[in-house]
């Protein structure tokens, strides 16, 4: 599943498309907002912006009625495709939403959670309504705000390794973000908010905005960006070089030389340098 990184660079490369455009085509896939299409057609599509893990397009008012939003979900296996407007690509996924605008189209493919909403009740969608504080999309979001969140009751007594992937603590991080940033930390992910110090307090928040915003800015890397070029221009893989931690399984640490472990934690893979994140 697309992390919150992921996913705004996605909301990117959409609003670049077919934002601030008039929308030539509608279409959707489910009968339930078939009548929608002729009615969104020709307005303007005024924005496109992410929300955690979801995508929001925004079209405007029309003479006789107000604005829409359109709300998505990827989920596990929902797939954006920015292409030329008469253009299919080739794939055997079904188109599930699509926005033609000029001479380009953005199309979801194989999203099921698909809504259309006015936007101001997009506190009524269930995701949206649990989201915690969004780094990547609300500017109003300081680190007093996630110290905060490190309070709550609802999480100070939950361990990191699965707190990290709450929704509703720190909206999109996901699984290779959890790893790292626990890694940068210095954090053991059975560690709990209630018993860190105030120095590791710090350090957390300042992992988990860091690890979101260079991961969103350098598309997905979390590695050293310095050590990530080295590693380029050494021949490895984008893959190979892109993580610090995550991945890395039987490798050696890039700060202490330490084997890399790998465990489950729940139900998904976790990363963790023993030397370094020991308590």
């Amino acid at each position: 599943m697309p992390e919150g990184p992921e996913i705004r660079r996605m909301v990117d490369d959409i609003a670049g498309a077919v934002g601030e455009r008039d929308a030539d085509a509608v279409f959707f896939a489910f009968e339930r907002y078939k009548g929608f299409e002729s009615a969104l057609s020709g307005r303007r599509v005024a924005s496109v912006k992410a929300r955690g893990k979801a995508v929001l397009v925004f079209f405007a008012a029309s003479d006789d009625d107000g604005p829409w939003c359109v709300y998505s979900h990827n989920q596990l296996y929902g797939q954006w495709r920015i292409g030329r407007a008469h253009s299919l690509p080739a794939t055997k996924r079904q188109l599930r939403f699509a926005i033609t605008a000029g001479p380009r189209a953005a199309r979801l493919y194989s999203a099921s959670d698909i809504r259309l909403v006015r936007p101001d009740a997009l506190d009524t969608v269930p995701y949206l309504a649990r989201l915690g504080p969004d780094l990547l999309n609300d500017a109003d979001v300081d680190d007093a705000r996630l110290l905060q969140q490190l309070d709550d009751r609802r999480f100070s007594g939950r361990a990191l390794g699965t707190l990290l992937l709450d929704q509703q603590f720190i909206a999109g991080v996901g699984n290779y973000l959890r790893s790292e940033i626990l890694f940068v930390a210095g954090l053991h992910p059975k560690q709990k908010p209630r018993s860190l110090t105030t120095v590791q307090r710090q350090r957390l928040v300042a992992a988990t905005r860091g690890m979101i915003e260079q991961a969103y800015r350098l598309k997905g890397i979390t590695n050293e960006p310095d050590r990530a070029q080295r590693l380029k221009a050494q021949g490895q893989s984008f893959r190979a070089r892109r993580h610090r931690v995550f991945g890395r399984a039987g490798r050696a640490c890039y700060d202490c030389g330490t084997t890399i472990e790998k465990s489950t934690i729940a139900s998904r893979r976790f990363y963790r340098c023993p030397g370094c994140q020991s308590n």
